[in-house]
């Protein structure tokens, strides 16, 4: 059931951080004046007014420490909600292709009857493309990353982008919940095809893989080079080069990547732009 939009949680976490922070600065303030002042308080009103402002400036932390995990609840079930999304769109369309799948059946029986054998052939080549483009998705063990590689796929065939996939690893046993690291791949897959919008011939890959000490990705595109200056910087909260066709969101790729013990490598020549990612398996009981 869609989460009720009455209340922007961000929004309140905010304004009780600010709130929050303003009272411990004004408290704090009253307190030493009490205390350093020109007209210092006796003794016992002074302990008096400590204890009060320092039970104020705790209430006042913990009301911060709960907005900001408020805001941090908001964002996981937002992407909660896109990964549950997305599985739905891919289960809509794989419950298509079994209904079509006796349609077919009878076209092809159909062709064949009339004798053309040719338009057969073209017809299940043009079936099996379909089949397979779904087939490529379905390879790793996580629901959601299948179900976000699929979109990805349908929104690149859409924009008219070549999306090419190398899924060498079933990602079984990754480290990292579904819904954070289809984040991680959304944002850099949203961002190459971005920055393909005025590339001519634009291709988009995706490779998954895994070696033994670490689970791993790349993203890239054959679109703009990112100049030199600006690779060092990119990674920062609320860079953007829309210049470039490239939207915001990778310091939340490295945040989740490093929340994990990751990393994200940005790589960009004339021909080819990549990020490379890794997450490192878990240890095993007997290491």
């Amino acid at each position: 059931m869609p989460r009720s939009r009455n209340v922007n949680l961000g929004k309140a976490a905010i304004y009780a951080i600010v709130i929050n922070a303003i009272q411990i600065a004004l408290v704090s303030a009253f307190v030493l004046y009490s205390i350093l002042g020109p007209a210092p308080l006796p003794r016992l009103s002074q302990a008096v007014v400590t204890v009060m402002g320092l039970v104020t400036c705790w209430g006042a932390v913990v009301d911060i420490r709960e907005a900001i995990s408020a805001r941090q609840v908001e964002r996981e079930a937002d992407m909660l909600e896109e990964a549950n999304r997305r599985m739905d769109d891919l289960n809509l369309t794989l419950r298509a292709q079994r209904h079509d799948f006796m349609n077919h059946l009878q076209v092809v029986y159909g062709l064949m009857e009339m004798d053309e054998k040719q338009a057969a052939i073209e017809y299940l080549d043009d079936v099996y493309k379909d089949l397979q483009r779904v087939g490529r998705t379905l390879k790793t063990a996580v629901p959601a990353v299948n179900a976000l590689l699929a979109a990805k796929m349908a929104d690149c065939e859409g924009r008219g982008i070549r999306m090419e996939m190398d899924i060498r690893s079933s990602w079984e046993g990754l480290p990292v919940e579904g819904w954070e690291i289809c984040r991680a791949l959304g944002n850099l897959i949203d961002n190459a095809m971005d920055a393909l919008k005025s590339t001519p011939s634009p291709v988009l890959s995706v490779s998954l893989g895994e070696n033994l000490k670490q689970f791993t990705f790349e993203v890239a595109n054959n679109g703009p080079r990112i100049p030199p200056e600006l690779q060092k910087s990119i990674f920062e909260k609320g860079f953007s080069t829309k210049a470039l066709g490239r939207g915001m969101g990778l310091s939340i790729v490295e945040e989740i990547l490093s929340s994990h013990g990751g990393e994200l490598a940005l790589s960009s020549t004339a021909q080819r732009t990549s990020f490379s990612g890794s997450v490192p398996k878990p240890l095993s009981p007997e290491r």
